[in-house]
């Protein structure tokens, strides 16, 4: 009699169990139910706390978390892609009207060195108009998660000496003599050709754009890893915020609504992260440097 007492006793606490066990999973399919249709920041919450109904709250509460995240990480993209779209936009409607005024003049004139002089100006607007969207192509690029770059063993002096050269002809048409400090010992690192050369090509058009006169191009074993410094003088500097010279659009003068999209130090940056370098600005009175480490490959 007592033994069948006993069992009564068990089964109704099973049964008692069971019925909590059934409510709670009600309450959080009720939960999830209403999670997927509404923008909630609220997490699975159940009253039983123990064994297989705790762990099934932690996955759900997890997965909640990261769909969260997702979708936070989308909404952010999604603003930053339509916020650079705006942004280039009305910097390439500047170059468009007046195209359409120098067309109009180019028609009108009659002697052959004033067409001469609207068609070498007509030139220089389209290159700019080409280069802001080859530049708005490639952040969108290298914001995106898929996007990686192929790296490999490569030499920084050659590539770095290379891209200087390549400036050669510009510098001499300013009339400047660039500060150039390049070691001779051989630096190796594990990176993209074709990614550093566009990074620098970026930074040293920055510091031709807005530099006042001069500029410096320096490369170094510093502190166990290569130190690539590129400095130019700077006419205002309380206007320049080194913490935001890497921004989308940030402008400290006049010079991006003329030449750039705004986007070549914030591609800069793309290009030394995806090669696992650090770079950042300082600002030393009236000297602005833009400062690159590569880690050494072994």
């Amino acid at each position: 009699m007592i033994f069948i007492c006993f069992l009564m006793f068990i089964l109704v606490i099973e049964t008692i169990i069971l019925l909590k066990y059934q409510r709670q999973v009600r309450d959080i399919c009720r939960q999830l139910s209403f999670l997927l249709k509404n923008d909630s920041n609220m997490l699975i919450t159940g009253d039983m706390t123990l064994g297989s109904l705790k762990e099934l709250m932690e996955v759900l509460n997890e997965m909640l978390m990261r769909r969260k995240k997702e979708k936070q990480s989308y909404m952010e993209k999604e603003t930053m892609i339509s916020d650079t779209y705006t942004n280039l936009s009305h910097d390439i409607r500047t170059p468009l009207t007046s195209l359409d005024g120098y067309f109009q003049l180019l028609e009108q004139a009659e002697d052959r060195e004033e067409q001469k002089h609207y068609m070498n100006i007509i030139q220089e607007r389209i290159y700019s108009l080409k280069e802001m969207l080859e530049e708005l192509f490639l952040f969108t690029k290298l914001k995106n998660e898929s996007f990686h770059l192929e790296l490999k063993r490569c030499c920084l002096n050659q590539i770095l000496k290379q891209t200087i050269f390549s400036y050669f002809d510009e510098w001499t048409a300013r009339g400047l003599e660039p500060d150039i400090r390049i070691t001779d010992q051989l630096l190796y690192i594990h990176a993209n050709e074709s990614g550093i050369r566009r990074m620098l090509q970026n930074v040293i058009k920055n510091a031709l754009d807005h530099g006042s006169n001069g500029i410096g191009i320096s490369l170094e074993e510093k502190d166990e890893q290569y130190l690539l410094q590129i400095w130019n003088t700077v006419l205002d500097p309380q206007n320049v915020d080194p913490n935001k010279v890497f921004e989308r659009f940030y402008k400290a003068d006049e010079a991006r609504s003329r030449t750039s999209s705004g986007l070549g130090l914030s591609i800069a940056k793309e290009f030394a992260e995806q090669m696992h370098a650090r770079i950042w600005a300082e600002l030393d009175g009236c000297i602005f440097y833009i400062k690159i480490a590569f880690p050494r490959a072994e």
